[in-house]
């Protein structure tokens, strides 16, 4: 996918570049304004940098600046940066003390000059038709906001069964109405794979707020309306790795994307209500419990399928068969299963006795 074509690519596109060597003020003024920023923030990168920037050199659409946010990095980084602007003056590297991923994400927005704002990682490769094919969409459709695209996560010698069943769900969001079906299940959209429109970004920006903000924002964007497209092909090589911030920062824990969850479920699919359904009592479910529970939401009834606990009392909601929801009064069901096959019959199940997924119940996982 990324073999040694990206060379000739290379060579014509430095070639271009250093045909004018004005000055730094004279190339600005002389450069297009770009229709995508690539949005790449940057900390102590240095060993994978110049993959991710070549990937990038490669796309078969070139109306794009590539702005990297150096985050007060103490390696190689600027240089790298600073080596690939010399050659392409798409290239530009904005230094900053270091101050973590929310705020050089925000500060390096409004160094951002094209329509659309394209997110990027220090350690990932674009397929060459990543660009092309997102912007296409977007230009497609106005009423579109964002778009993201399917993943292949890397090295595979790395990608144990886990990873694989995560990329399997992510790769099977193929659109707006999976998308919305399992927003509360994981973050629906890689966030290193998304491209925006600027000003719905400059609208949204990045919050700090104890759990993760690719999730925070794609829940904000979707819960107030605002469509969520996906290109349904690998478009992004996403690096795996004891480095990433998902697997070292407390912030991305599973339970900060509960916090995270509970406090959007609370806002938008039980605004209306302090009392709904939970199915499910296992760790996924208890968890999601004690978070709603903190946003002044509570169960009015537990549905359960071990008849263990069938007739009891948790926390003061009685536990009940399915077979029970058309028995007692309808209130939102909030479906919190972890697993993608137990999830599937209880969404058939849900259907079969008339609700409707989104409308009368979520999945939460």
């Amino acid at each position: 996918m990324y073999g040694a074509g990206y060379l000739t690519d290379l060579g014509q596109i430095y070639g271009r570049a250093s045909e004018s060597q004005k000055g730094p003020q004279a190339t600005m003024a002389a450069k297009p304004k770009p229709l995508i920023s690539i949005l790449l923030p940057a900390f102590n990168a240095g060993a994978t940098l110049a993959a991710a920037l070549r990937s990038v050199a490669r796309q078969d659409e070139r109306r794009w600046e590539c702005v990297v946010l150096d985050d007060g990095s103490t390696d190689g980084t600027v240089a790298t940066t600073q080596e690939f602007a010399r050659r392409d003056p798409r290239f530009r590297v904005i230094r900053a003390p270091h101050h973590g991923l929310v705020g050089v994400l925000n500060s390096g927005l409004g160094h951002c000059r094209g329509r659309y704002v394209a997110r990027m990682d220090a350690d990932d490769l674009m397929h060459r038709r990543r660009l092309a094919e997102q912007v296409a969409m977007l230009e497609a459709d106005s009423d579109l906001h964002a778009i993201g695209c399917h993943v292949r996560l890397f090295p595979r010698r790395e990608t144990g069964p886990g990873y694989r069943a995560y990329e399997s769900w992510l790769n099977g969001i193929d659109g707006e109405e999976r998308l919305a079906r399992d927003l509360f299940i994981e973050c629906p959209v890689s966030h290193p794979t998304l491209m925006i429109r600027r000003e719905t970004l400059l609208e949204f920006h990045y919050r700090d707020l104890g759990w993760p903000e690719d999730y925070d924002l794609i829940l904000r964007l979707a819960t107030t309306g605002h469509r969520i497209g996906v290109v349904p092909r690998r478009r992004h090589l996403w690096r795996l790795g004891p480095e990433r911030l998902s697997q070292i920062d407390e912030t991305y824990t599973p339970a900060r994307f509960t916090a995270c969850k509970a406090s959007f479920l609370a806002r938008s699919f039980l605004a209306d209500t302090a009392r709904y359904i939970l199915w499910g009592y296992g760790g996924t479910g208890r968890a999601l419990r004690r978070a709603l529970a903190s946003e002044g939401k509570v169960p009015s009834h537990i549905v359960e399928v071990d008849p263990r606990r069938l007739g009891n009392l948790i926390h003061g909601a009685p536990v009940i068969p399915p077979s029970s929801l058309l028995e007692i009064p309808r209130l939102p069901v909030v479906v919190s299963v972890a697993g993608a096959g137990p999830r599937g019959k209880i969404r058939d199940a849900m259907n079969s006795m008339g609700f409707r997924e989104t409308v009368d119940y979520v999945c939460a996982a």
